[in-house]
């Protein structure tokens, strides 16, 4: 909080309501709105993340980030004249008194901001809920097939709405988390790519991070302030991930220093890495079964979604040893981006190309996961 009766250091005439976490400046709540959208807005220019006429998903959770993602996107693309065709889009993974709550929190938005809402579900999409995947693999290991399964649902919904490029809301203390986990377990080839503000440019579905350099604690005092709608309950799973401890580290490196979250996002911009470590990135193509972008034949997502329908919780998950002793990944394991559709350019391919092994039989005549209509045709309209 600023001193009692400090002034503004931006308009030196109104009382200071806040001191900036991200530069300890004292400002008032009209001062604090006007710098924080600008520097939004000088993020998406001078990274030319968006071009007139696009149609983009704005990735929504109900969550602050996501819920303050769609309210400046809204206002500076009529303020400063993007030309962009904005919708909302929301994965429901089936967690029950999380996400059927947050889901209510975007529809509000979708009525307050004007922008059309599509849903797309796990269930839909994969025939299983996050709640009934938990059931079966219990809480270790929960967040890398959530993960996975999101991430291509995101693309699988964005190909449904017609979207040219999606946009989230992941921030710059989620940027950094993301550089140290990657030094953590020295993924060179991911940690070489974490930090981009932009993937898959070159390919037909593009994701963009226009909170990059926004601080976590700057998007809570906008929506504080602003008195936004937002959801702020934690996934009842959160709890057992990793990226917990190095969230805890990011928050004491803060405290110490204000500008250690955008240091550690710009140093993770200026490594250089061997040509050797660059050989070691895994060359993209496309899934043998769904089509979407992967590293091996089969994506993580199918591999994963096989060991479900099987019985087989712990395929694509566990490792085993090879002849030598040296730990060997399994089919999908080494996915480039944590899976299929790994926001780098997916194949827009909706329907799964051959039914996965041994399925499991599902209500509905579900093959493979993903809901088939009679002659095999598969279904995966997105619910509203």
């Amino acid at each position: 909080m600023p001193p009692r009766g400090a002034t503004c250091q931006h308009c030196k005439e109104a009382r200071a309501v806040l001191s900036r976490p991200k530069t300890r400046e004292n400002v008032c709540r009209e001062c604090f709105f006007a710098a924080f959208e600008a520097e939004v807005h000088a993020t998406i220019t001078s990274h030319g993340l968006f071009k007139p006429g696009e149609r983009v998903a704005v990735a929504a959770s109900g969550g602050k980030d996501s819920t303050v993602l769609a309210h400046v996107m809204t206002t500076l693309n009529r303020r400063h004249n993007y030309g962009l065709d904005l919708l909302l889009l929301s994965i429901d993974e089936g967690i029950s008194g999380y996400r059927d709550d947050s889901l209510e929190t975007v529809k509000r938005n979708e009525a307050q901001y004007g922008i059309p809402l599509t849903v797309v579900s796990y269930k839909q999409l994969y025939g299983w809920t996050m709640d009934e995947i938990v059931a079966q693999i219990g809480n270790k290991s929960n967040c890398t097939f959530c993960g996975v399964f999101r991430r291509q649902a995101l693309d699988r919904g964005a190909v449904l709405v017609g979207a040219s490029k999606i946009a989230t809301g992941h921030n710059a203390d989620d940027v950094a988390e993301t550089v140290l986990l990657n030094m953590l377990r020295g993924d060179v080839p991911r940690l070489g790519r974490c930090a981009n503000i932009s993937t898959g440019e070159d390919s037909c579905l593009p994701r963009v991070k226009p909170f990059k350099y926004a601080y976590e604690k700057e998007i809570v005092l906008y929506a504080y302030y602003k008195k936004l709608d937002y959801f702020s309950t934690e996934c009842v799973y959160a709890p057992f991930a990793a990226r917990g401890f190095a969230r805890e580290l990011i928050k004491d490196l803060e405290a110490a220093r204000p500008l250690a979250i955008v240091d550690v996002v710009r140093s993770a911009e200026d490594f250089v890495f061997a040509a050797a470590a660059e050989e070691r990135l895994p060359s993209p193509r496309s899934c043998d079964r769904c089509g979407y972008l992967t590293s091996q034949p089969v994506c993580k997502a199918c591999v994963l979604l096989e060991g479900l329908n099987r019985g087989l919780p712990r395929l694509g998950v566990s490792r085993t040893r090879g002849r030598q002793g040296a730990p060997v990944l399994e089919v999908g394991e080494g996915e480039a981006g944590a899976g299929a559709g790994a926001g780098v350019g997916a194949v827009p391919r909706v329907a799964v190309a051959e039914p996965r092994a041994e399925p499991r039989a599902k209500e509905g005549g579900q093959q493979g996961g993903l809901r088939t209509e009679p002659g095999g045709a598969v279904a995966t309209g997105a619910a509203t």
